[in-house]
């Protein structure tokens, strides 16, 4: 059961003010020209004489610096306050001192007390052994030699008798003398520090001095009678704690990803990211520790680290076992929408690098589309749209790149190209899907194929396209395939299966991008056979590691890459693969607003732009182009004519921009005179051909006149030059 939302660590006044002015966040920058090259600031140049990275450039210049003295003041605060919880239990510095004391004292006290002790009951047992043999010496009535066996006895317990007092009173003269040395030694080690620190500096030094005694009492008490050490195990990046050695060993043992007694091979330091956002480093696991154990469990990493699953993110180094950890202080990518950089684009180039959008540092992630298709999976609502919008508004802006467009799910999101689109379909019709499909492989297809042949090359390139402007490239975009496949009847689904098959085989050597968009492209919904021929992924959130595998191939949610660990309020949100071979990259996609969230629609402000590029470049679809227009360009006279007519009604609409359905002959007469072209009644008569019906006089300003009805000059230009509306 995934988590949908997951509330963020308790915000933090201080620290938030710190790194506000760090840097703007990316939704707040304001985008620039497409392309344009970024100045190469040396972030976290590496140091080339050393065997890793030391400290950041940035943290080196003089606002670093006041960065980390701020960073500085917030941990000093946050560290008084742990060390207030800490007094309260048996680590607190009063305890410390108090065991200190004791060792102290039973060390002065030494181990001499036992010999001692020891010496005494060797007295006493020889005093016990005298007192046994003089009573029995004192006995009347035994015979002389007894007697004299008896005093011997009583002579020898004497003796020892003597020699246990002797050996008593040494041991606790030694006792004495070793006890008092080393409390001699005890308290020079105090009183001289603060003798000498009263004489030298006065009050203040005794001070001192008595601190460093309660410090080094602290310090030899510091373990618990148990011999366990004090560590701050709670520390937490969530809680606002730094990122160190210690807290990243400790998480990963915890996670059991590396045993108790292993430790990282550090790579990096723990480094604070230039913008505040993140902490990361860079390690090796221990020595036969694959890199999917670690990737494999972010849960219980995150649960170290007091954050989020999205927080954590593990990408494999360059080598088997290398880690390149990044946890974000905050959830990523909730701060709101990034504006796509094509709104400062007045033309785009679609043989160029295509901005997709931003990953979590911050960097703008742009894919060069030829000989790339896509795939574009994840839930309703999880940005597949927003995604797919990079590639259709920049290829909009492209006036040589033609548009084929079919939308499964019947919605909106493509009707706003329909003017520039060669062919679209917006009602989920198979059959108009696969009229689409057959005239991109029977026409367009065909047409690449002899222009390659022609110039004697492989394929379409980008020095091509400079020597012959009939080098285009061609968009062949698909929302909800499996809309289409599950309404299409067998015969047509096994026919559009066929044909798109043979699209994405055979059209990108020559420019033909198959974009391709589903909730969850199983083999049911994106055949097999077309999913593994698709290079460019997408995952949006998933409700299963299942579904995101289904997108980005089998085995990356265990590798780390999971689209279920994307949460719910992270629209726009997925993990990018360009290439079979790369590791896809988290980021979230540039959002092109259509109305809904600011009320300016820039979906329709760029397709404007777009149709007023291929009206320059006459590269609009004929059914795209003004009809007045058309029929200028044909370079006829009766042409002319009914262009000056079509134009009359049109001049003539109503308050709702819908032209006039009848205007007076008298009327359309003036109106061509006006434009420069003399018709009399006659001709006009004789060019629009009415019925009976449309002869009937209709009333018009208080009188009633004969005149013509639109759809007769409609009818008329499409029975004279075939143009319609």
């Amino acid at each position: 059961m995934s988590i949908e939302t997951t509330p963020a660590s308790t915000p933090d006044p201080e620290w938030d003010k710190l790194v506000s002015g760090f840097s703007a966040d990316p939704a707040e920058k304001s985008a620039g020209p497409v392309l344009q090259e970024t100045a190469n600031v040396p972030v976290n140049r590496p140091d080339l004489l050393g065997d890793m990275p030391l400290t950041p450039e940035w943290a080196r210049t003089s606002t670093g610096w006041r960065a980390r003295a701020a960073v500085g003041k917030v941990n000093s605060t946050r560290a008084f306050r742990r060390w207030v919880r800490r007094q309260n239990t048996e680590h607190g510095h009063g305890a410390q001192v108090f065991r200190g004391m004791r060792r102290t004292f039973l060390w002065v006290q030494g181990t001499e007390g036992v010999q001692v002790a020891t010496a005494r009951r060797e007295v006493q047992q020889a005093q016990a052994d005298y007192k046994t043999a003089k009573w029995g010496h004192d006995l009347r009535l035994i015979p002389t030699k007894e007697k004299d066996r008896r005093r011997r006895e009583m002579e020898t317990a004497f003796a020892g008798s003597v020699t246990a007092m002797t050996k008593y009173r040494s041991a606790q003269r030694d006792a004495r003398t070793r006890r008092g040395a080393r409390g001699a030694l005890v308290a020079a080690a105090v009183a001289v520090p603060e003798g000498a620190g009263i004489y030298l500096i006065g009050g203040t030094g005794g001070v001192i001095a008595t601190g460093s005694a309660l410090l080094a009492l602290a310090l030899i008490g510091r373990r618990t009678m148990g011999g366990e050490l004090y560590i701050d195990r709670e520390a937490k990046i969530g809680d606002g704690d730094r990122l160190n050695e210690e807290m990243l060993n400790r998480v990963y043992r915890d996670a059991r990803i590396i045993s108790s007694d292993a430790v990282l091979g550090m790579l990096t330091p723990c480094v604070l990211t230039a913008d505040g956002a993140a902490w990361e480093a860079s390690f090796d696991l221990p020595s036969g520790t694959p890199t999917e154990k670690a990737t494999a469990v972010v849960p219980a990493l995150a649960s170290g680290f007091g954050v989020t699953k999205a927080q954590v993110s593990q990408t494999g180094g360059d080598r088997e076992g290398r880690i390149n950890l990044r946890v974000s202080r905050k959830i990523p990518f909730t701060s709101g929408p990034v504006p796509g950089p094509l709104l400062h684009v007045e033309r785009f180039d679609l043989w160029n690098a295509v901005p997709m959008g931003v990953s979590e540092r911050g960097e703008s992630v742009a894919t060069e589309w030829f000989e790339k298709t896509g795939l574009f999976g994840g839930e309703p609502g999880s940005g597949k749209t927003s995604i797919a919008n990079n590639l259709l508004l920049a290829a909009a802006l492209d006036p040589t790149a033609r548009l084929f467009l079919g939308d499964g799910k019947a919605g909106n999101d493509l009707r706003p190209f329909a003017d520039i689109a060669e062919a679209i379909d917006t009602e989920g019709d198979p059959a108009a899907l696969l009229r689409i499909l057959e005239h991109v492989w029977q026409v367009i297809l065909p047409e690449c194929k002899r222009l390659a042949r022609e110039h004697g090359v492989a394929g379409f390139s980008q020095a091509l396209a400079k020597q012959d402007p009939r080098v285009r490239f061609t968009v062949l975009a698909i929302d909800e395939w499996a809309s289409y496949m599950a309404m299409a009847e067998p015969k047509v689904a096994k026919e559009l299966e066929r044909l798109l098959r043979l699209i994405v085989q055979q059209g990108r050597a020559y420019g033909v991008i198959v974009l391709a968009a589903t909730q969850k492209p199983d083999a049911d919904a994106v055949p097999s056979g077309i999913r593994d021929i698709i290079s460019t992924r997408w995952a949006g959130r998933c409700l299963t590691p299942q579904a995101s595998d289904t997108i980005l191939g089998q085995g990356r949610a265990k590798l780390g890459f999971n689209g279920q660990n994307i949460l719910k309020d992270q629209r726009g949100v997925g993990f990018y693969q360009t290439g079979e071979t790369a590791d896809p990259t988290l980021m979230l996609s540039y959002f092109y607003d259509d109305g809904r969230k600011s009320g300016v629609n820039e979906v329709a402000l760029l397709l404007d732009r777009a149709f007023e590029l291929r009206a320059k470049a006459g590269t609009l679809p004929a059914g795209s182009v003004p009809l007045v227009d058309q029929l200028r360009a044909l370079g006829d006279d009766q042409a002319n004519i009914l262009a000056g007519l079509v134009d009359a009604f049109d001049v003539r609409s109503d308050s709702e921009g819908r032209p006039a359905e009848w205007l007076p002959g008298a009327v359309l007469i003036e109106y061509l005179a006006a434009s420069g072209m003399d018709v009399s009644a006659d001709a006009l008569g004789r060019l629009v051909v009415r019925t009976e019906e449309d002869k009937v006089k209709r009333a018009w300003e208080g009188s009633r006149v004969l005149g013509y009805p639109r759809s007769r000059v409609i009818a008329t230009v499409r029975d004279r030059f075939g143009l319609g509306e």
